[in-house]
């Protein structure tokens, strides 16, 4: 008995000699749309969000705490994101958010997570009001890019000079949708009309065909999901030689829409789509770190909305480490010293002003025929 005590107190002290907060863990919180309109690209946010905690978890966590991740379906609606990000600030008592990309449910949760002092790291855009983007950093690309690297395509590469743009209302794609036809003229483009859609609708030849009578060559379609399908769908069912021209957006989706269009469907890519013909460098090591621990879990899936939560995690991790704080007013201040940083969707450079992370375009544009992907 007096050895079993001994080592029962040898044990209790061991233990209380352990600083505090190698014995705690680090809580991120996610708020994602794992059903509803976003659910292909939260549900890979989340899968490369756990690939990276797993990872960190492996090699110590963030400053000796391994973290512990909470995630909650907000079923792509605002609504909903209001009352899970509720429960994981008040009942999880979550220290940071690594969100996903229902922007509309960022919007609506924004005030209650600045009132907490929260970090947020998100997959959606930012929110409008300056008190709240100054909690929350972006790790989207800024919508003019996906525009841009279609509208020089069209203008180095075609002679089409007149097109449609066919949206859907979420933010992202109604800020996308704002700036297309604020450019056009810079490439030389005319844009006689512009047709929304709901993601849910399954036609949207009504609206490919007021585009072709307008005398629109191609279609700038913003919007991500099976939308995109639906469209190269009804142009093949119309018999219309029309250029379609999709967003960023998941393989699962893409290569579909480029078995129904062949070579008139084309798509903005990101780094990771197109690792194999991407140059040695940075960026490709970046990736190439990151694939093999995803292909481990997730075979051949989709790896470009993944690495961009990698990505997140690897950013909130530096700047843990750089301003030696996981306390969330000192994280969201030293997120804005964070800058060339290497992810694998580019580098993100974060200021005071800047909490959109991407500065220079890092998108393709690509095509999928006979199963095989190409970059114009």
């Amino acid at each position: 008995m007096k050895q079993i005590s001994a080592i029962a107190i040898a044990a209790c002290v061991a233990a209380s000699v352990v600083p505090a907060a190698a014995q705690e863990t680090y809580k991120i919180g996610s708020s994602l749309g794992l059903t509803g309109y976003a659910a292909a690209i939260d549900r890979a946010w989340r899968d490369g969000l756990e690939v990276a905690v797993d990872h960190v978890n492996k090699n110590g966590g963030i400053m000796g705490r391994k973290i512990q991740l909470f995630v909650e379906d907000n079923k792509s609606e605002p609504q909903e994101a209001v009352t899970v990000y509720r429960k994981m600030i008040s009942s999880d008592k979550v220290e940071s958010f690594i969100s996903g990309c229902v922007s509309a449910g960022t919007f609506a949760a924004a005030p209650f997570v600045v009132r907490a002092q929260v970090p947020m790291v998100l997959c959606s855009i930012l929110p409008p009001q300056a008190e709240q983007a100054k909690w929350a950093y972006s790790f989207l690309a800024p919508p003019r890019f996906e525009v841009e690297t279609r509208y020089q395509y069209l203008k180095d590469k075609t002679q089409i000079r007149k097109i449609g743009i066919l949206h859907d209302p979420s933010p992202y794609a109604t800020l996308q949708k704002n700036i297309a036809v604020k450019i056009a003229g810079d490439f030389g483009i005319e844009v006689p009309v512009v047709e929304q859609y709901r993601p849910d609708d399954a036609d949207y030849s009504a609206q490919i065909s007021k585009m072709v009578a307008a005398g629109a060559k191609a279609i700038l379609k913003i919007g991500q999901g099976g939308s995109t399908l639906t469209t190269a769908r009804n142009i093949k069912q119309l018999g219309q030689d029309i250029l379609l021209l999709g967003s960023v957006d998941d393989f699962a989706v893409l290569k579909p829409a480029g078995e129904t269009l062949g070579e008139q469907f084309m798509f903005v890519a990101a780094p990771s789509q197109v690792y194999d013909v991407l140059p040695a460098g940075p960026l490709k090591e970046e990736i190439g770190r990151f694939l093999p621990l995803w292909r481990a879990k997730h075979g051949d899936r989709d790896a470009f909305w993944a690495g961009k939560a990698w990505d997140a995690l690897m950013v909130v991790k530096a700047a843990a480490e750089k301003g030696k704080s996981l306390e969330g007013p000192k994280m969201r201040d030293a997120i804005e010293t964070i800058t060339g940083f290497q992810g694998t969707g580019g580098i993100y450079n974060f200021s005071p002003t800047v909490h959109q992370g991407i500065t220079e375009n890092p998108f393709f544009l690509a095509s999928i025929v006979g199963g095989k992907l190409q970059v114009k």
